[in-house]
């Protein structure tokens, strides 16, 4: 039960960055599959060589953002269809993973990585390390929070509110989709380079599926809390992600066979679709918002022209 805590807190983080694409962008990313293993393969591997954890884990966040950009610019330069460009990028990555780790799985010792300290002190396990990833994980909404809040953040949920619209206002949509897209793949990567220390290895199939998983914190989350503001669902996909592993945890305490995980990740994301739609959370969530990031206010939409004017 304590593990399913502590890795749904670290898979929020990865949860927060398929909701910057999906939710707020309206992009169909499938780059998160191959970046999620991109940070994980890059942390252990600079670890290995006896790099700080700290830089470390920067350097697999970068990474992502690397990723990301690529997948930008084929969607916005190289005028790719969004889900293509996602699947060209994921595919790439396989091959780019392994040249990184050079092996398909590549270890990396707890006691070397992040979360060794915590060790040492006995705060590796149980109700601290939950406490200490729950804050890191406010503070990783807080700052998300206060972007999307901002003349630059409202032009990205503009964009994906309505492009066109926002285009005629004279922002630049290209930029920001690809910034999107990189935040987004290196927050990621930034949940991959944490997994791989936690669970002490980065595997190459690590991130398979894993847009799956993303979707269904993310969705799972805003079934329950809405999405009428940013603070309730960034909220909602932190409570998603810790749902969505808890589910996991019962489904296997019950002996359901771990195979099978992929096909209850499914059902998990059809259930939460359609409960709103059938008016289970109806008194909590506006029609025609189930399935669109926030509106931003005109003030708002006049913020991000004046920013994009600049």
């Amino acid at each position: 039960m304590i593990g399913a805590f502590e890795l749904g807190m670290l898979y929020a983080v990865m949860a927060l960055g398929v909701y910057l694409t999906f939710r707020v962008l309206n992009f169909p990313d499938l780059t998160v599959d191959g970046s999620f293993t991109t940070g994980g393969a890059v942390a252990a591997s600079l670890i290995a060589m006896d790099t700080p954890p700290v830089l470390a884990t920067l350097a697999g966040v970068g990474a992502g953002a690397v990723a990301g950009f690529v997948t930008g610019l084929l969607y916005t330069k190289g005028r790719i269809d969004g889900l293509l460009a996602g699947i060209l990028t994921m595919i790439a990555l396989w091959s780019i993973n392994l040249r990184i780790m050079g092996v398909p799985n590549k270890p990396v010792a707890k006691a070397d990585g992040l979360f060794g300290p915590l060790v040492d002190l006995g705060m590796g396990k149980g109700p601290w390390i939950i406490l200490i990833f729950f804050v890191g994980v406010l503070i990783l909404k807080a700052a998300i929070d206060w972007f999307l809040s901002t003349d630059l953040g409202l032009a990205i949920q503009a964009t994906g509110n309505n492009e066109q619209m926002i285009r005629s206002f004279g922002v630049n949509t290209h930029n920001t989709t690809i910034l999107t897209l990189m935040i987004s793949n290196g927050l990621v990567a930034g949940a991959g380079a944490l997994v791989a220390q936690y669970q002490g290895y980065a595997d190459i199939s690590m991130g398979v599926g894993l847009i799956l998983i993303g979707l269904a914190s993310v969705i799972i989350g805003q079934a329950i809390f809405g999405n009428r503001t940013v603070l309730l669902a960034t909220f909602g996909v932190i409570v998603g992600a810790v749902l969505y592993r808890l589910v996991i945890f019962a489904a296997l305490s019950v002996g359901l066979n771990p195979n099978d995980m992929r096909l209850l990740s499914a059902i998990m994301v059809v259930i939460a679709l359609l409960l709103p739609r059938l008016g289970v959370f109806s008194k909590r969530l506006p029609k025609g918002r189930l399935t669109k990031p926030p509106i931003p206010s005109p003030e708002g939409e006049a913020r991000a022209t004046t920013a994009a004017a600049k």
